[in-house]
């Protein structure tokens, strides 16, 4: 996967096209990503025990990778992402400005 987590990332499509958040959590297999404050959705929980109260919970809920582009550090401009190879390794870069994410 191109997006981990603790990256800064931009949603290209959605309710919150546009707006930019930190990656909180990935998931793999579901091929999404959890989004600091993107994606929120109201639910209701009922009343567990007698005499209480039920309650309108906001949660946010994961977004699909491909809706997600991350931000270059340099340029803080969406930018796709590359791989290199750096001393024996693989990094990724930023195809805008070919700076090392």
């Amino acid at each position: 996967m191109k997006i981990k987590k603790s990256d800064i990332v931009q949603i290209i499509c959605g309710k919150d096209k546009g707006k930019s958040g930190k990656v909180l959590r990935v998931f793999p297999k579901l091929e999404q990503a959890l989004v600091e404050g993107m994606n929120i959705k109201k639910k209701n929980r009922k009343a567990t025990k007698s005499g209480q109260k039920g309650q309108i919970i906001e949660k946010a809920y994961p977004v699909h990778i491909s809706n997600l582009m991350l931000l270059d550090p340099k340029t803080k401009q969406p930018t796709r992402v590359g791989k290199k190879l750096v001393k024996g390794k693989f990094v990724r870069i930023s195809k805008k400005s070919g700076t090392i994410l």
